[in-house]
């Protein structure tokens, strides 16, 4: 049974920690929110469980990433666009000059805290939408986490500033920092490439 009908309150169904909490403190008490992926859960390589299935059959509204981030998850969605749902990507709300991309797009974008600021927008509109007279609610709610968000921004820019440009070098494992080294001139250096699925050389570690 659809629990809209006996609360009242859009369900929402997300897919990564970031976008759960995004849509938690943008909903706030008007939404109930299923996230699918808990922390440390890898994205990429993330596939649907029997449960995950029938939450997303009850939802109204799926946010996800987009960009093949959830690459396992895209089957899902799209038979679930048959049905009457909202689905929304929300890294598709991003002008794609802005995007990185080899032969496809880097899908990491959250970490550029202005592409994340599209996401809280793109969420409060989708939810205005769907639930118009709680709309005010949803806004004010949104304008809240965008000043947490341009706090975010500038704690994060004193720090970095700490750092001279030609020291900013960041190693990592998996390489999903490009949008992070964009925005904040750092040199990024990734030993797995965009997906987890390769492997690290060995060349590459001891470099």
């Amino acid at each position: 049974k659809n629990d809209t009908k006996r609360d009242g309150k859009l369900n929402i169904v997300t897919t990564t920690t970031m976008i759960t909490d995004l849509v938690k403190n943008i909903g706030g008490d008007k939404v109930n929110v299923q996230g699918l992926m808990g922390s440390g859960v890898d994205p990429h390589l993330y596939k649907a469980s029997e449960g995950d299935v029938s939450k997303l059959v009850n939802a109204d509204i799926i946010f996800y990433n987009g960009l093949h981030l959830e690459g396992k998850l895209v089957e899902v969605f799209e038979k679930m666009e048959k049905q009457n749902k909202t689905q929304v990507a929300l890294a598709e709300a991003i002008n794609k000059i802005g995007l990185i991309s080899s032969s496809n797009y880097d899908p990491h974008v959250w970490f550029n805290i202005e592409y994340f600021k599209i996401f809280a927008e793109k969420v409060a509109e989708t939810l205005a939408e769907k639930d118009p007279k709680n709309t005010q609610f949803y806004f004010d709610n949104e304008q809240k986490y965008q000043m947490d968000l341009d706090k975010l921004l500038s704690d994060v820019e004193d720090v970095v500033s700490a750092l001279p440009v030609n020291e900013r070098i960041l190693i990592t494992a998996h390489d999903a920092f490009n949008y992070f080294g964009k925005a904040f001139d750092f040199n990024v250096i990734g030993l797995q490439g965009l997906s987890t699925a390769t492997e690290a050389g060995v060349q590459d570690v001891q470099k």
